[in-house]
Parts: structure tokens; C-alpha cells; sequence
């Protein structure tokens, strides 16, 4: 038996037939007729006007915080439930984050807390960074016109979510800009790289512009401004684009597994699952749950160690970014809600191409974990 991972890349025979098209073309450098053909195929998928084929999805937050102007002496509203590049690339620019809790119903940046930060500071924050956190869109119906009424731009990170969707709308409608991730873990992978998406042309022309060194129109190597090697090369767009086809089958798969540990795992006390926002579906990029030890009888750490020894690849939920060393001292509203989730939460294998028979394993495998004494 091999070892099952959290969410492995899941690749076939298209991907490889596009990247060799790609190779034998010779555009082997950044840049080419397999970035066009993404850029457009990636924003007709998601409803956006425009996209931007990027490095990584860091690379697309970092862009649109500069496309919008933020710099030193701003803050950013980022959730505290989160993955480290959301507030890193606020710092990247000079600002400073404010950390909001999560709802308990979502997990997802809390509406509520969010009317705090934008009614409580003497200078309104530059924009707020929602989180679509782990294939879940935010509570865009409330976050939306908070922000509008503020006039505050929103950037919605939905590295997690592509082809998840709320109210009709697919993530990454709900930015002035929106940032999506490639990386090898997520719902389709060019082994890395990003885009960013908007409506605004002149931000999507900018962001390419800043992305490949900020070179001026010159016969020779022009530049007033200082760029950024952002752009993603010709042959992992390829890969990008034969990933792209399958996406309502990869998204189908992993809601299946989801319902699946749902289903089985059911009857485990102390054992729960992420909610889904009723306004919307969620991906289930990965499987999350909930573990309250004092009704199971082993916590979150006994279950990951258990699966750990039985090749079975877990991990805790994000931990919550007002807690991370690199940002303490900084200003949190709330944050009980997702330091609770992070102390009793843990991600469980869900790659697209998990079979049924390594579900099974995980599953098993749960439930022999062993138990303290009058625990059944």
C-alpha cells in the first residue's frame, strides 16, 4: 500500500498530449499561444471579462493590492482564518493587516465583525482580502455591499475555490480583483502558478505590464517603474488548459468523497464536518472536520498521528494568523471562533483521483484509532 496524500496533483493523457503540442512548438519560454488560450478559456470558465496567467496565486494578491494603489501607511482587512500568503502580500506592499474572525457557520470571514472594522477606525481600511476558504465562497451577499457602502474595494482570494460558486455566481466574481492558485494541491495544478481575474481592462493590462518586468514599449530595455518576473510560462499554461476541461468532474469527485466521510463517519461522537453556506456550493477542495476529543475520546493530534502511521497523509485546519509569530501585535478583531476551529480541526485526503478503496482506508483507519478508556 502506498501512501495517500491530502490532494495530489491528478493528472492524464490530455495534459501530456498539450504539453508536448507546447514543447514541439518550441514556445518553451514565459509567454505564448498556450497563455493566450488560458487567459481566455480560465475567464470564460469563472465569468470574468479578464484574466492574467501568473506565477502563483501569491502573485496575483501581490499584483492587486498594487494595481489598487495600497502601500505603506494602509491597512488591509485580511480573515485570521487563512493561509500565510493572504496577509504576507499585505505586508509585501508596505500595509499593515487587521484580522477578522470567522462566522461559525462558514468558517469563512465574519460579515458582522467586518462592519467593526469598517465603522471603527477614524481611516477606512484600503480594501478587504475575503477568503474563500477551503472551496467555500464568502457571505459575498453581506460582504459586497459593506464594502460598497464603505467604498472599499474587495480582493477576493479564491485560491482555494475555483469552480465553486454562491448565488449563481462562480468565485472570483466578487473582486475588483480576484486571485486563483495553480499550486500542485489544488483543484487543477500547472505545478504552479496563479491568475488574476477582473473586468476592469486597464487592471488586467496593468497587471501583465508589472508582471513581465515592467518593460516600456522601446526597442531596447525600457523601464519607469519597477516590474515583477510573474508570468507564467507557455507549457505549464498548457497543462492549465487540459486541466481546465475537467474541472466540473474534478469538483464532482471531491464533493463525493466529502459526502462519503460524511456518510460513514457519521455515527462517531464528537465527530462534524464544515457546514455549506446555503447560498452557495463549495468545492470541498479538501475535507474538513471537526473533532471535539472529550466526546471521541482521541483529539485531533491522536487521529492525525494514527493516520500518519498508516501512510495516510492529515493535517490541522490553517492556523489562524493572529497567532502566527510574524504577526503579533496586530490588529485583531475577535478570533475565538477560528482558534477554536484550528485547535479541533483537521483536512483529510480528498484528491480528485482518490480511489474508492483509499477512501475506504481512511475511513477505517479513523475509526481503529485508539481510544481513551470508555470510549466506544
Amino acid at each position: 500500500m502506498g501512501t495517500i496524500y491530502l490532494s495530489p496533483p491528478d493528472v492524464g493523457r490530455t495534459e501530456r498530449e498539450l504539453l508536448l503540442e507546447a514543447f514541439d512548438s518550441n514556445w518553451i519560454a514565459p509567454l505564448g499561444p498556450q497563455v493566450d488560450a488560458f487567459e481566455a478559456e480560465f475567464a470564460r470558465t469563472v465569468g470574468a471579462a479578464h484574466a492574467a496567467a501568473l506565477s502563483s496565486g501569491t502573485a496575483a494578491l501581490h499584483l492587486a493590492l498594487l494595481l489598487l494603489g495600497i502601500g505603506k501607511g494602509d491597512s488591509v482587512v485580511v480573515p485570521t482564518l487563512t493561509f500565510a500568503a493572504t496577509a504576507n502580500v499585505v505586508r509585501y506592499v508596505g500595509a499593515e493587516p487587521i484580522f477578522i474572525d470567522s462566522e461559525p457557520g462558514s468558517w469563512n470571514l465574519s460579515p458582522d465583525l467586518l462592519i467593526e472594522a469598517l465603522g471603527s477606525k477614524a481611516r477606512l481600511p484600503a480594501a478587504v482580502i475575503a477568503v474563500d476558504l477551503y472551496g467555500q465562497c464568502a457571505n459575498y451577499d453581506r460582504i459586497v455591499p459593506l464594502c460598497q457602502q464603505h467604498g472599499v474595494p474587495i480582493i477576493e482570494d479564491a485560491a482555494e475555490a475555483l469552480g465553486a460558486a454562491r448565488g449563481g455566481k462562480a468565485a472570483g466574481s466578487f473582486g475588483v480583483l480576484s486571485a486563483f492558485s495553480f499550486n500542485g494541491n489544488k483543484i487543477i495544478t500547472t505545478s504552479g502558478g496563479g491568475m488574476l481575474v477582473t473586468e476592469d481592462a486597464s487592471l488586467a493590462d496593468r497587471a501583465r505590464y508589472l508582471a513581465s518586468q515592467a518593460r516600456d514599449p522601446a526597442p531596447h530595455y525600457e523601464h519607469s517603474t519597477v516590474g515583477y518576473n510573474y508570468r507564467l510560462s507557455n507549457l505549464l499554461a498548457a497543462v492549465g488548459r487540459a486541466q481546465l476541461r475537467s474541472l466540473e468532474t474534478r469538483v464532482a469527485k471531491r464533493r463525493a468523497i466529502f459526502d462519503r466521510y460524511r456518510s460513514e463517519l457519521a455515527d462517531l461522537p464528537g465527530w462534524s464536518f464544515q457546514p455549506e453556506d446555503p447560498g452557495g456550493r463549495s468545492t470541498r477542495w479538501l475535507t474538513c472536520a471537526l473533532v471535539d476529543s472529550t466526546a471521541l475520546g482521541a483529539s485531533r493530534d491522536d487521529i492525525c498521528t494514527h493516520l500518519r502511521a498508516h501512510d495516510i497523509e492529515a493535517r490541522p485546519l490553517w492556523k489562524p494568523m493572529h497567532l502566527q509569530p510574524v504577526f503579533a501585535g496586530c490588529a485583531t478583531i475577535g478570533g475565538a471562533v477560528a482558534a477554536g476551529l484550528f485547535e479541533r480541526g483537521l483536512c483529510l485526503p480528498s484528491g480528485s483521483a482518490m480511489t474508492y478503496e483509499e477512501q475506504t482506508r481512511v475511513i477505517d483507519t479513523i475509526r481503529s484509532t485508539p481510544r481513551r478508556r470508555g470510549k466506544t
